[in-house]
């Protein structure tokens, strides 16, 4: 089994910052790629950012946010900057991983979400 544990949200003021982790763990071979969704009240899950080789970015957290990756700790970083109240939601790991050398072991997962709340 592969398992994503992220922390780092709460409760920040308008212009603030943050930073997410998320750790996997389990039966890994290889990760492919790690990102960061985020679920707003009512909203549609939606991409932030991802790293698969090269890093992607949504258009509303381009040069606030940055994605990093630590391979050797199979953990995913959102470093968030100049927060707005609009970033307010749940913000979810996502991971595609191979469990062994077999190509069809490869899975997405998700992480259980953390909150992040700015206030203006």
């Amino acid at each position: 089994q592969v398992q994503l544990v992220e922390s780092g949200g709460g409760l920040v003021q308008s212009g603030g910052s943050l930073r997410l982790s998320c750790a996997a763990s389990g039966s890994i071979f290889r990760i492919n790629a790690m990102g960061w969704y985020r679920q707003a009240p009512g909203k549609q899950r939606e991409l932030v950012a991802a790293s698969a080789g090269s890093t992607n970015y949504a258009d509303f957290v381009k040069g606030r946010f940055t994605i990093s990756r630590d391979n050797a700790k199979n953990t995913v970083y959102l470093q968030m900057n100049s927060l707005k109240p609009e970033d307010t939601a749940v913000y979810y790991c996502n991971a595609n991983i191979y469990r062994d050398s077999n190509p069809w072991s490869r899975g997405e997962y998700w992480g259980q979400g953390t909150q992040v709340t700015v206030s203006s």
